[in-house]
């Protein structure tokens, strides 16, 4: 992601459950504000959001908002 997506958004959707999931993985999903499956929510692009989908990408489904 290059610095013209900076101000851009992003929208994150939860598409898989989170039952099963290590404890760190499920509190990553909640602090993005997705808390079942088909919850989703527009995050700012920038560095934490980043990381925190990086974390959870195999649960997660990213489109630019």
């Amino acid at each position: 992601m290059g610095n013209k997506n900076e101000a851009a958004s992003l929208n994150v959707k939860l598409v898989k459950s989170l039952i099963g999931r290590k404890d760190d993985q499920i509190a990553t999903a909640e602090s993005l504000g997705l808390h079942k499956i088909g919850d989703s929510n527009v995050q700012p692009n920038n560095a934490q959001t980043q990381g925190k989908i990086k974390k959870i990408i195999h649960l997660v489904e990213v489109t630019e908002a």
